[in-house]
């Protein structure tokens, strides 16, 4: 299965993705709650996976993102936003995103998402 780092600045909503995650058998191996902090513990343990929000304080999520994918050019990072607009899309996956997901989507399409890089790095 696959180790998962969660970053987001609402903890509603990292509890909810690490309660879907762990039902489908991942390992939540960290959180964060923003993009300063989503680097650190990338750094740090080097997650399969990062599961990241985009609009958090201090850092944003695609700032992270750029930093993340300079440090390890091989880094899954899955977007997780309430933002749906096309041009932050665009610029997430152009960094290296391997998928962007609304909030307001099932979260059954990031269970499977990240259950697929497993078997399929994308």
């Amino acid at each position: 299965m696959v180790n998962a780092l969660i970053v987001d600045d609402a903890e509603y909503c990292r509890i909810i993705v690490a309660e879907a995650l762990t039902a489908a058998g991942h390992t939540i191996v960290g959180e964060a709650e923003n993009g300063a902090e989503a680097v650190e513990k990338y750094k740090e343990l080097r997650p399969d996976v990062t599961i990241m929000d985009i609009t958090m304080p201090v850092m944003d999520g695609i700032s992270a993102l750029k930093k993340i994918m300079e440090f390890d050019s091989d880094a899954k990072v899955v977007i997780v936003t309430t933002s749906g607009q096309d041009r932050i899309k665009a610029e997430a996956l152009a960094l290296g995103a391997v998928k962007f997901v609304t909030k307001d989507s099932d979260y059954h399409e990031l269970t499977k998402i990240v259950s697929n890089l497993a078997t399929d790095p994308f």
